[in-house]
Order: structure tokens, then C-alpha cells, then sequence
């Protein structure tokens, strides 16, 4: 891929911004090495080694003292001149590093530039480029394995390597039309279809993993839902460890989804407090309701609540929720005296009292659990974007079209829609690495 030209040298904060011990500068441009001089007066450092120096203003009138670090183009993380600066990290620094590095014409990067420049330079890949802002905003252990593997190049690997074999794949049948009088490998066109059967198969494998890589990215939605007063919105806080929600005996308290993201085990959860489900005559409290049978139906987990106390009763719109994809949970244990089955609804029942604690470690781990069935995965990268699954959805459904086009020419342009459609996912799509395949297989015109 082509550099993209640089006409100008950017500026950042690598660092969060407000007073701490050490804030990190990243300047990247033709004009890094030039800032750096001007500031500290000195020539450069030996690449990739750090320097303790001043850093001065335009007047020399010293800003602060600290580290500076010179990475030269190529070998740097934008493919550009580096400089990084690791000053104090007060306010008053930093206001005025930002006006020395205006005064000499660098501009602030803006939002992701840094990473732009360094897929523009061919150092990223734009799943290596989604990982990094995974990583930075990774909360928990799950969230950020997945983020490394992706930024070490698992889902570009597997990426490029499938599209690789579709432009070889293209190639052949592409070669076969063209070239039919010259002295091919006998019966390539049947391999390449083949080959097209083998790949779709792998996509689709790939595609079929319930969405495991994107609810890891965004967290798992668990909601909880009951009847009015069965301690709900009790069992949030107790679980959250802080009152997020209000607590009051007066049904229909709960009038929107009030909710906390926790790490279990490793692993991001979003739990959602909900309405009581129940007939209700007052607007604002039935569109409650409605927001709660809506976040039943897309929640990946369900925390169906039955008060212990009313136990053998049972709610039957609570009752209706338990099923596949829900955990039965009866409340108040400390004031139903134990009396409560040991399934409902042909779920095992995980019996808590939100009050005083009991049972909600036995809950936490059941929770974990089911977190760590849905989300956990194996050694294969998981897709994490929609933008992946749309685009290898297109790709698969290219390469099962050209596996029943009669003619060649019709599974050849099958074969480039899904090579293309897998490329965007990475960024690198060049019609020119097709020429490379047909010249390095046939030696054509030898």
C-alpha cells in the first residue's frame, strides 16, 4: 500500500490529560526532528534511546525538564519522524509545550490520526487499528485478551489468508478464459471452485459464533425482571455494591432501565434494573413496562425474580420469562424460612436475599458462568465489528453464487466481489497482487 503523503506535523497528548507524575507528547511529521531541536536546543538523540534534556520555548526560556526519544522514519509506530516527550504532568506544562509546539507550526492531531497515519504507512492494518481503540478501552481481563489478539494481527492473519486464497482462486479461473490455448495444470477451473466450496465453508464457521466477539466488545446484557416488589431493584445495588437504584416499597418505583456495567470474572456485563411487569393504567409507569418486556427480548440473560415470601404462588408473567437464556431467582430467602423448590420452570433455583447478602455469591457465579459460556471462545479470533460480519457475509454469499455459475466468467466476477469484500476489512485491497498470482503460478508468455 502507497504511503499517503504528510504535509504537515501533528501534535498530541498521548497521555490523560490533568495532573499526574509523567505526561507522554507524540509528535509525528517531516518536522518532528526539526520541533525537537528547537525545544531542547540540542541535536537529535540516537534513535529509540531515551535523553534527559530542557525543553525550552522559542525565547529559550526553559518549560521543563524531561525525557525525549527520536524515532526516525520507517521504524516507527506511524511510519513517519517521531519525537515522544515525557514531561511533568502538570496543567501549566502542558499549556505551555502546547504553545511552544504551535509557535513552531505543528498542529494538534485530531482524533485517531496517529493510528490513520500509521495504516496510511502500511504499519496497521484496519482491524490492527480497531484494536487499538479496543484496547485502550478495555475494562476487563476478557475484554482486553481479545483486544491483544487482534492487535497482534489473529484476525488479520486469518483475514489475509482467506483472501489470498481467493485472488489465487481468481487467478486460476481468470487464467483459464484468457489464456486457455497456453499449457495450464490440467483442471484448474475445478480446483478453484473447489477451493471456492472450502472457503465458504470457513466463513460461515466463522460467522456462526452468536455474535461472541462483539457482545465481549460491548458487554453482556443481563436484565432483570419481575413482578413489582419482588426486590429488584434491592438485588441491583446489592450486586452493583452501591445504591444505583431506589429502593421503596411503593410499586412501579422502577419507571426506566437503570443500568450498571460490572466485571465478573473477567468478563464485561451490563445489568439492567427494570419495571415491574404488570398491568398499569398510568402512562409513564406502562411505558416502564414496555421498556422492560423490550429489554427482556434483547437481553442475553435474564434475571427472572419471584418473591420468596409469596412462594408456592408464582407470577405468571415472571414465569412465562424462564426458559432458555434465564436464571430463576427467588428473593427474600430470610423471610421465606428455606421453604422454596428446587427448580422453577425447569430452571435450577438460585435462592437470595437482597437484603442481607445471602446467596448472592452463588449468584455471581452462576452469572459468571453463563457469561463465560456465551462469551468465552477458543483459539480461533472472533469477529468483533458489524462491518467484519456484513462484509464476510457478502463474501460468502459471492462465493456460493460462483460455485453454481455455468460459466467461468460468471464465477470469476463472484470470485473478485468477495475478494474485495474481504479486503475491506482489512484495507488492503489491490487489484494489481492478482497480475502477481497469474505471472508467479503459469509463467505465462515464457
Amino acid at each position: 500500500m502507497a504511503a499517503a503523503p504528510s504535509p504537515d506535523t501533528i501534535f498530541a497528548q498521548a497521555s490523560g490529560i490533568g495532573r499526574a507524575g509523567v505526561a507522554v507528547w507524540r509528535l509525528s511529521g517531516p518536522e518532528a526532528g526539526a520541533a525537537l531541536r528547537h525545544l531542547t536546543g540540542r541535536a537529535l538523540p540516537p534513535p529509540r534511546q531515551a535523553r534527559l534534556a530542557v525543553l525550552a520555548d522559542a525565547g529559550g526560556q526553559p518549560l521543563d525538564r524531561g525525557l525525549v526519544l527520536w524515532f526516525p522514519a520507517p521504524a516507527s509506530f506511524t511510519g513517519e519522524d517521531v519525537v515522544e516527550l515525557h514531561s511533568h504532568g502538570g496543567r501549566a506544562v502542558a499549556a505551555a509545550i502546547t504553545e511552544a509546539l504551535l509557535g513552531q507550526g505543528l498542529r494538534p492531531a485530531e482524533a485517531g490520526e496517529f493510528s490513520r497515519r500509521a495504516f496510511a504507512h502500511g504499519k496497521l492494518d484496519l482491524t490492527q487499528a480497531e484494536a487499538i481503540a479496543d484496547l485502550t478501552a478495555a475494562e476487563t481481563e476478557a475484554q482486553r485478551r481479545q483486544a491483544w489478539r487482534q492487535m497482534d494481527g489473529a484476525l488479520m492473519r486469518l483475514y489475509e489468508d482467506w483472501r489470498r486464497r481467493l485472488l489465487a482462486a481468481q487467478a486460476h479461473l481468470e487464467a483459464e478464459i484468457d489464456f486457455a490455448d497456453e499449457d495450464l495444470p490440467a483442471g484448474v477451473g475445478s480446483a478453484a471452485r473447489r477451493a471456492l466450496g472450502e472457503l465458504a465453508g470457513e466463513m460461515e464457521a466463522h460467522l456462526a459464533d452468536g455474535g461472541r466477539g462483539e457482545r465481549l466488545r460491548d458487554g453482556l446484557s443481563v436484565a432483570i425482571l419481575g413482578a413489582p416488589n419482588v426486590g429488584k431493584s434491592s438485588l441491583l445495588n446489592r450486586i452493583a455494591g452501591r445504591p444505583a437504584a431506589i429502593v421503596s416499597s411503593t410499586a412501579g418505583t422502577t419507571r426506566d432501565v437503570i443500568e450498571v456495567h460490572l466485571d465478573l470474572a473477567g468478563f464485561p456485563v451490563i445489568l439492567a434494573d427494570t419495571a415491574g411487569l404488570r398491568e398499569v393504567a398510568d402512562a409513564v409507569e406502562a411505558e416502564g413496562v414496555r421498556r422492560a418486556q423490550a429489554r427482556a427480548g434483547s437481553a442475553d440473560l435474564r434475571l427472572v425474580v419471584l418473591d420468596g415470601q409469596a412462594l408456592p404462588a408464582l407470577d405468571a408473567t415472571s414465569l412465562a420469562l424462564l426458559g432458555e437464556g434465564s436464571l430463576a431467582v427467588v428473593n427474600k430467602r430470610d423471610l421465606a424460612g428455606g421453604d422454596w423448590p428446587e427448580t422453577i420452570g425447569g430452571q435450577p433455583v438460585l435462592a437470595v436475599s437482597a437484603a442481607t447478602g445471602e446467596g448472592i455469591d452463588g449468584l455471581l457465579v452462576a452469572l459468571a458462568g453463563q457469561a463465560a459460556a456465551i462469551l468465552a471462545g477458543g483459539e480461533a479470533p472472533a469477529l468483533t465489528r458489524a462491518r467484519h460480519r456484513l462484509a464476510l457475509a457478502e463474501a460468502t454469499q459471492a462465493l456460493r453464487q460462483g460455485q453454481q455459475e455455468p460459466l467461468p466468467e460468471l464465477a470469476a466476477e463472484d470470485v473478485r466481489v468477495a475478494a474485495r469484500a474481504v479486503g475491506r476489512i482489512t484495507g488492503r485491497v489491490d487489484v494489481e497482487e492478482m497480475l502477481d498470482v497469474i505471472f508467479r503460478d503459469f509463467c505465462i508468455g515464457k
